[in-house]
């Protein structure tokens, strides 16, 4: 019995003595969450340069903190130049210093094992050839730049179900990369990527019920969600008249993914201008972010949401902090079951909400020739979807505490530590 109790005093001592090493090592990151509230997948983004550490980020590490063992990241080469700047990951944060902890791997098995919760992708054919404005034959084949050929119009069978995609494990996305410029949806079933799987026949079937969801959403005319326009002689109109645009997949990760598109030329009302376009999702997110850079100062940006009779508008009933939001919900979607749409838009840029006959919408002024906002849809069916007015309220209340709470990210100095 004293042998017995002896080993397990030893190994009651050499457990707290490495639980006490490890609780007393200085964390490589801090990301200080500063609202009351506890917040769920949460994109952080962390600049290569300003980590001080004496871990060697060249080769294969692993991010963990107190409750995650190990966390999926991607790295991100911004300027293009063959270097890694950032590190994209996805956390909950809790309220105050939530510490993360760097180490290096042996090899880099742990991270092709990474499940991959996000993705962008931009598919044409090749093969084949033009004739009046349509693509004949050829097969799909993913690229990552584009410039959009002269030829290109609406319906021309030329790129995979009309436009670039993107998704996270919650919902897909794409925009019609052509004159009508607007975004649609795809309601997911899954939480797995599904976009590589869609329209590969040429045509529209992605309408049609499948196991992995289906097109929800009709735009026709109508900014859909979060299309980007000016306002105009009191309507919405998006961007329709361009020289040339050009659309390159930037991000196509495991937990972000970010499609960029130039707009050389657009006839904006009175003004011509060029337009950057960025879009992009993370992982457990519904939101997409577009931020627009443009090359000259114009009287307005406008946004919004498609006028349904089957969904009702709704709007904060108070004051939310510096972000707010339009939204509709009804039974809306081409299934005819609930669909919940939002933009989310910084007061400061706001000039006013307004309607016309298609559209809900917001009316911003670009603050330096620049501008952001979000969207978001909510499908009844996704998994863990959203199943009424109420929750998709609370929703986009969460998601507003999310904006107004953008987490702060402390670089200790580690390497005089360690």
């Amino acid at each position: 019995m004293k042998k017995i109790l002896f080993i397990s005093t030893f190994i009651f001592a050499v457990v707290f003595m490495f639980a006490s090493c490890e609780s007393g090592k200085s964390p490589d990151i801090i990301v200080k969450n500063n609202s009351k509230k506890s917040l769920k997948n949460v994109l952080i983004k962390l600049e290569i340069e300003k980590i001080k550490t004496n871990i060697d980020l060249s080769k294969p590490f692993r991010i963990s903190s107190k409750t995650d063992s190990v966390i999926p990241y991607q790295l991100a080469d911004n300027n293009n130049d063959g270097t890694f700047e950032a590190i994209y990951f996805v956390s909950d944060l809790k309220t105050g210093d939530n510490k993360f902890y760097f180490s290096n791997l042996n090899d880099d098995k742990e991270i092709k094992n990474f499940k991959k919760r996000t993705q962008a992708e931009l598919s044409v054919k090749t093969g084949g050839k033009w004739d009046k404005r349509k693509y004949i034959g050829g097969n799909f084949v993913n690229i990552k730049y584009l410039r959009v050929p002269n030829e290109h119009t609406d319906h021309s069978f030329y790129i995979r179900y009309e436009g670039p995609g993107w998704e996270s494990d919650k919902v897909g996305y794409r925009f019609y990369l052509d004159w009508r410029n607007a975004n649609d949806i795809f309601g997911k079933l899954v939480d797995t990527m599904v976009l590589q799987n869609v329209g590969l026949d040429g045509f529209d079937s992605y309408h049609e019920h499948a196991p992995w969801g289906q097109d929800i959403f009709k735009v026709g005319n109508t900014l859909g969600i979060g299309s980007i326009a000016i306002w105009t002689q009191d309507s919405a109109r998006r961007v329709d008249n361009t020289d040339s645009v050009i659309c390159e997949i930037l991000e196509n990760g495991v937990v972000m993914s970010k499609i960029k598109t130039t707009y050389y030329g657009w006839k904006a009302g009175k003004d011509t201008l060029d337009l950057q376009s960025y879009l992009s999702i993370s992982a457990g997110e519904r939101l997409t972010k577009c931020k627009l850079l443009l090359s000259k100062d114009i009287p307005n940006i406008c946004t919004g949401l498609i006028k349904d009779k089957k969904a009702s508008l709704i709007v904060p009933e108070k004051n939310n902090g510096e972000w707010s939001y339009i939204a509709t919900f009804g039974k809306q979607s081409l299934a005819n079951d609930s669909l919940g749409i939002a933009v989310f838009y910084n007061t400061k840029n706001l000039i006013k909400t307004a309607e016309d006959k298609l559209n809900y919408v917001v009316v911003l002024k670009p603050d330096n020739k620049e501008l952001v906002y979000y969207f978001a849809a909510c499908w009844e069916k996704e998994p863990g979807g959203v199943k009424n007015k109420n929750e998709f309220i609370a929703y986009l209340n969460e998601t507003i505490e999310k904006l107004n709470n953008k987490p702060e990210i402390i670089y200790p100095d580690n390497k005089a530590k360690k």
